[in-house]
């Protein structure tokens, strides 16, 4: 007979491991880049940011997840709820946004590459960076401050696999309509305005190709922007499924909280694997890392 508990007693045991490789696969992304001076570069700052994100948001998820359902410790306090909200919910926009500067970088790297060095300069990226990281704290921490007004009558489960705000404020039982407003205006924020700005950059991207006369070149200049593109679909894709599972059909609760953490953790691990696999630059600096540690052994030796 199927056992359903023996089932999701083994994906959490895999949730385990992909947070493991999560953290394997990001740090070694971030200390190839540290130790590499050619890659000391806008781009590649940019990378950082989306793996130390990735680092942070499986970090802030996956753990509490697996105290949760792995040792059935479903219990939390108001407080820890609304930090787990806030972490959560922020490392996710971050991350969207990240893909939106890589989005920009491309753009400019293609559309006006006489002018790509003098516009994407690493204090614009920092610059650019930090306005994202400031920007959406307060976003997200006004959205999850708001919680603060509603008041919780009835039942307080969750039916989710950690503090969802739409999942907790459907347990209030006051006025939570101005919540719905600023929950509506987040989602827009961060994932809508995203998702556009990502579309209208490869709509001008494609026209620029398109007047490149040489198809060797037009081809070259659109691998430098498959890693991205693979990168943008591993984030949005999951999330606009599982939406649409949830709206068009009746998922089992066990289902929908699997399917949604995934949702969550994959992109995360399978980043670093992505931009490492597809971008030669990175292959390159890691085996001349390799090859300077053979060296330094050697002479170490003698």
């Amino acid at each position: 007979m199927f056992n359903a508990t023996f089932v999701v007693k083994y994906f959490y045991i895999f949730l385990c491991f992909v947070y493991i490789m999560t953290v394997i696969g990001n740090v070694f992304l971030l200390v190839v880049i540290y130790l590499v001076r050619s890659l000391h570069t806008p781009k590649f700052m940019i990378v950082c940011n989306l793996a130390f994100t990735d680092l942070c948001g499986s970090t802030a998820l996956i753990p509490k997840v697996l105290d949760t359902f792995l040792f059935d410790r479903r219990y939390i306090v108001y407080e820890a709820c609304l930090s787990y909200m806030f972490f959560v919910s922020f490392f996710g926009s971050v991350q969207s946004w990240t893909l939106v500067t890589m989005a920009f970088d491309r753009f400019i790297a293609i559309c006006f590459p006489l002018r790509y060095h003098s516009i994407v300069t690493k204090t614009f990226i920092v610059s650019m960076l930090l306005f994202v990281w400031i920007f959406l704290s307060g976003t997200i921490a006004l959205m999850v401050g708001l919680i603060d007004r509603l008041s919780f009558c009835g039942s307080l489960v969750i039916q989710s696999f950690y503090c969802d705000h739409g999942v907790v404020c459907r347990l209030a039982c006051n006025d939570r309509s101005l919540n719905s407003i600023v929950a509506l205006g987040n989602v827009a924020l961060l994932l809508v305005m995203p998702l556009i700005l990502i579309t209208v950059s490869y709509i001008c991207i494609s026209v620029a190709l398109s007047r490149i006369a040489s198809g060797e070149e037009r081809l070259r200049a659109l691998k430098t922007c498959t890693a991205h593109l693979i990168l943008v679909a591993l984030f949005f894709l999951p999330f606009l499924g599982t939406n649409a599972a949830v709206l068009f059909s009746s998922i089992h609760p066990n289902a929908r909280i699997m399917n949604s953490t995934l949702t969550h953790t994959i992109p995360a691990l399978l980043n670093p694997i992505v931009y490492s696999l597809k971008t030669e630059v990175v292959m390159n600096a890691f085996r001349k890392l390799c090859k300077r540690n053979r060296l330094m052994n050697k002479v170490t030796k003698r």
